[in-house]
Formats: C-alpha cells, sequence, structure tokens
C-alpha cells in the first residue's frame, strides 16, 4: 500500500475539461460581482480590483489545494487511482446576493448620508469582510452541526430558498445581459446548452464552456465596432494588470457594526452552503469518493475565514457536480490548475483583465445553467408532494428583485419611491408588501416552504411553529423588514404607516399557526397523505 501513491493518475487529459469548467466558472461569478457594483452601484473598480478580488481569488486557491491534497490522500488510503478531487469555488447564489443586497446598498446609503465616494467605497469593503468573517464562523459552527440542521429542517425550505435565488438572481439578472447583447449572448447561450443542458459532444472533444466562451468573444469583437452586437463598442480594455496582494488585515473589525444588520442574510448563505456540502460529499460517496463530510465543510469554512481576512467579499463552497467531473475523466490536476490560476490571477491581476475583456453576455450562459442546475436539483431532490413548497420559496426572492429595481434612484427617483411606500389604499401600500416580503429573503423562503412542506405532511403543529417562527422574526424585522434597507427594529419605535407591518404580518402568522393547531385535533386532518392534487 506504500507506493498506492504513486499509481494515482493525478493529472489527466480530462483535467482539462474540468479546469476550463470549474476556472470559467469562478471567473463568471467574479465578473458578476464586479459588474453588478460598477454598473449598477457605481463602486469604484479600482478598490474591487485590488482590494476586494485578491483576497476572493485566495480563498480558492487555499481551499482547492487542500482539496487537491484530500483527493491524494483518499486514493493512498483507498487505492484508488481514479480518485477526482472535489471541485471548490467562488458560491454563486450568495456571492450575488451580496452584492446585490448588501455591497451595493451599502454603499448608496453610506453615501446618501453624506460619506465622500471613497471613503464610502472603503467602508462598504469593510462591511464586506465583516459579513465574510459572520459566514465563515457560522460555517464553521455549523460545519459540526450540519446535519442536525438538515434532519431538522425539511429539505423543500433548505433547497427551495436557494432554488429561488437560482431562479431571480442568479437566472434572471443574467438573461438581461444576455439579451441585451443578443447576437452575442444567445449563441453563447445556445452553444452552453447543446454541450451542457443536451449533453452532446463538440468536435475534437473541445470542452463545452471553453467554446461558448471563445465563440462569443470572438463574435463580440467582431460585431461590436459596427453596432452589431446591441450596445455601444468602448474597444478593447487596456492590458492593465491591478495588483494586489491578500495581506491578512484586521479592517475588517470596522465593519462589525455596520454588518450585523445583514446578519439575517448572512446567516442562511453560510448555512446553505453547509447544507450543500453535505449534499455534494454524499454525492461524491455515490459516484465511488468517501470523502470525509466534516474534513470537505471545515476546509471550506477556513478558506472563507481566510478570504475575508484577506480582504475577500465572496465565500468558497464545495460545487455540486463532483460526479460530472469524474464523468469528464478528471482526477486532481483540474483543481490544482484552478486554484492557482484564479489565486495567482486575484494577486497579479490578469483575472480582472479578462473579466474585463469578456463581455457579461458571453459567460452570463454559465450562471443561466447553474441556476437550472439548482432549481431542478431542488425539485429532484425533495419528494414530489413538497413541489409546492419548493414554488412557494421562490417569491420572497423575487420581491426582493423587484425591490432592488424599484428602489435604484436611477431607474425610480427618490421623491417617488417615497411617496409609492407611503400611499395606503384600500390595503398597506404596495411597494411597501414588495420591499417587506423581499427583506429577509433567504430566511423567508425557508420557513414558508418549511411550514408548508409540514403541512402537506399532516404535521400540523410543526408547520404552526415555523409560523410562530416567522412571526418572532417578523415582529423585529429580522424578515419582512418594514424599512427599505432591510434593517431590524423595534416596532414601537418606527412611524405609524410602517408599523403596520410588524404588527399586521406577525398577527397574521400567529393566528394561522393557532387556526393549524386547532385543526390538528380533526380526525380529517390525521387522515394518509393520498398524494398531489390538480
Amino acid at each position: 500500500m506504500q507506493n498506492t501513491q504513486h499509481k494515482y493518475k493525478w493529472f489527466v487529459i480530462g483535467d482539462w475539461n474540468g479546469f476550463f469548467g470549474l476556472m470559467f466558472d469562478n471567473l463568471t461569478v467574479l465578473s458578476f460581482l464586479a459588474g453588478i457594483l460598477i454598473f449598477v452601484f457605481k463602486y469604484p473598480a479600482d478598490i474591487i480590483y485590488t482590494h476586494m478580488f485578491p483576497g476572493t481569488a485566495f480563498g480558492v486557491l487555499f481551499g482547492d489545494l487542500v482539496y487537491t491534497w484530500m483527493a491524494f490522500r483518499l486514493s493512498k488510503k483507498t487505492g484508488n487511482p481514479n480518485v477526482t478531487a472535489m471541485p471548490l469555488g467562488l458560491d454563486t447564489p450568495s456571492t450575488i446576493g451580496l452584492a446585490l443586497v448588501v455591497l451595493g446598498p451599502a454603499f448608496v446609503g453610506l453615501k446618501a448620508e453624506g460619506m465622500a465616494e471613497r471613503d464610502a467605497a472603503m467602508m462598504t469593503w469593510y462591511i464586506g469582510m465583516a459579513t465574510m468573517m459572520f459566514m465563515g464562523i457560522i460555517k464553521l459552527v455549523f460545519s459540526f452541526l450540519g446535519q442536525w440542521v438538515q434532519r431538522i429542517v425539511p429539505q423543500a425550505g433548505l433547497l427551495g430558498s436557494l432554488a429561488g435565488i437560482g431562479l431571480g438572481l442568479i437566472g434572471m439578472t443574467p438573461l438581461l445581459d444576455i439579451f441585451g447583447m443578443p447576437l452575442v449572448g444567445l449563441i453563447a447561450l445556445g452553444m452552453v446548452f447543446y454541450s451542457l443542458v443536451a449533453g452532446i459532444k463538440l468536435p475534437w472533444k473541445i470542452p463545452g464552456v471553453f467554446a461558448s466562451v471563445a465563440i462569443g468573444t470572438t463574435l463580440y469583437y467582431l460585431l461590436a465596432p459596427s453596432g452589431l452586437a446591441g450596445g455601444t463598442y468602448a474597444g478593447a480594455p487596456p492590458l492593465d494588470l491591478h495588483f494586489g496582494l491578500p495581506i491578512p488585515t484586521f479592517d475588517f473589525i470596522k465593519g462589525l457594526g455596520p454588518a450585523l444588520k445583514y446578519l439575517p442574510l448572512a446567516i442562511p448563505f453560510g448555512l446553505l452552503t453547509v447544507v450543500g456540502g453535505i449534499n455534494v460529499t454524499e454525492s461524491a460517496r455515490v459516484a465511488g469518493d468517501d470523502y470525509n463530510t466534516r474534513s470537505i465543510l471545515l476546509t471550506e469554512a477556513i478558506a472563507t475565514i481566510l478570504a475575508g481576512l484577506c480582504g475577500g467579499v465572496a465565500q468558497s463552497t464545495p460545487y455540486i457536480g463532483q460526479p460530472a467531473y469524474k464523468n469528464m475523466g478528471s482526477r486532481a490536476g483540474y483543481t490544482v490548475l484552478t486554484g492557482v490560476f484564479v489565486g495567482l490571477g486575484g494577486m497579479l491581476g490578469y483575472v480582472s483583465f479578462i473579466v474585463e475583456l469578456i463581455p457579461r453576455a458571453v459567460l452570463a450562459p454559465i450562471l443561466v445553467f447553474v441556476a437550472f442546475d439548482i432549481i431542478m436539483q431542488s425539485f429532484h431532490a425533495v419528494p414530489a408532494r413538497h413541489a409546492p413548497a419548493v414554488a412557494f420559496a421562490f417569491f420572497p426572492t423575487i420581491a426582493r428583485l423587484l425591490a432592488i429595481k424599484l428602489g435604484n434612484p436611477e431607474a425610480v427617483a427618490p421623491e417617488t419611491f417615497s411617496k409609492l411606500m407611503s400611499s395606503p389604499g384600500k390595503s398597506l401600500p404596495e411597494m411597501q408588501v414588495i420591499v417587506a416580503l423581499g427583506n429577509g429573503f433567504i430566511v423567508t423562503g425557508m420557513l414558508w416552504a418549511a411550514y408548508l412542506a409540514e403541512l402537506v405532511d399532516r404535521r400540523l403543529i410543526r408547520s404552526a411553529i415555523y409560523l410562530f417562527i416567522l412571526a418572532g422574526f417578523t415582529f423585529f424585522g429580522i424578515v419582512h423588514s418594514a424599512l427599505p434597507d432591510g434593517a431590524m427594529y423595534l416596532p414601537w419605535h418606527l412611524d405609524d404607516l410602517a408599523r403596520r407591518i410588524p404588527y399586521q404580518f406577525t398577527m397574521a402568522y400567529a393566528v394561522l399557526g393557532l387556526l393549524f393547531i386547532a385543526l390538528s385535533w380533526t380526525k380529517e386532518s390525521k387522515e394518509p397523505i393520498t398524494g398531489m392534487s390538480h
């Protein structure tokens, strides 16, 4: 057994396929992180490239190298020369989610308070780092409790909220980029569909993701100068390499106070990657690679903490689809290549150049595919009778997306938005309801799906417990905050109109919970589940 490691085929031709897939996945997430902050919120690009990217990329480097070492160790332990390393990369839902609902709004809010743009940008960075540290610590704790959480909370709740993010943030936002450059974006999307969704191999075993990016980027630079790409051509970006080292810093301490109000987002985002890590490890086990679950979870937690400590603002996670990389023929070479390419790229600056060079319309199809994968897995992994619970979890994310778009001062004038928030008719103001439904959207989706799944299973008392939790969270703005920035509060400190949200929403959840408890005594509620009704 001593020389088993020498027999491990850790780098084979299939590792190139795995590398292009995993590497472009990470570049896509970095591209959308930068794009959302720069183009939607007008955040200074140089701070993203020199302060945020190096630490973020360092987390990927650390995690992928540890997962590579784990593959060697597993091969030596089992004598299996064909072990595939666990893929690690930037978590798509939380990176896009944090850009849209934490970093961007924090930057806009700080400027609105009178802070100078550069000072607001730096404070936003501190808040991002602090949020990362919170998430990393949460992941560290729950790496020991993850399986307990998985047993307690219905899977429809855990996966449903993630699927909502897949639909509303990961899928819809990139789709706007794709159709913003139809000739470029739609052809790139078609290539992703051809190779990844339909599963048709390209000639000469060319990786589908690489082909999509190469064809899309070439088309853009051929068509854009003549105006056929759908926008204004600004030329190829200059070869500016934004150098930055991931130096550990305690600047995150400056952002701890402001970041506290984002805990309702940080906790579920961290928790979802823990549960996702458990699911991914289980899928790898089924595929033949029996990794230790706790080691996988601890690695992603430490990678997230290290990234946050070094200035990163996006958490890392083991990627869904280790068996897919195994089917590509990948071993451990692809994680080494990805970790080194992304890690060094964040430090030496060529990642920021590539992010500027490749149009978002070309990278966006990769995220649309990721959204498909998340949504489909959510429905496949739960019992068919829980499908309505998964679907119900989508709506808070859609409300959040509407609130982001309508709350953008460039789309809707602040005075108009304020008027819409305070214009009651026969019911509560529609804009205020949209804002409230969207605030705390991950926790809301999780609890909505959980109470409906328990109701479908005729466990009315459990369903009522989730409703009471919703009532408690709503009263203090942990979910359904009546304030546009989603902050928590003591409801009696709100003005008269805003106060209606916590009091009325809370009463509604509480009364529904009591009604379910009362109905739990009826003989009809104890009848066996008969299946889905149509």
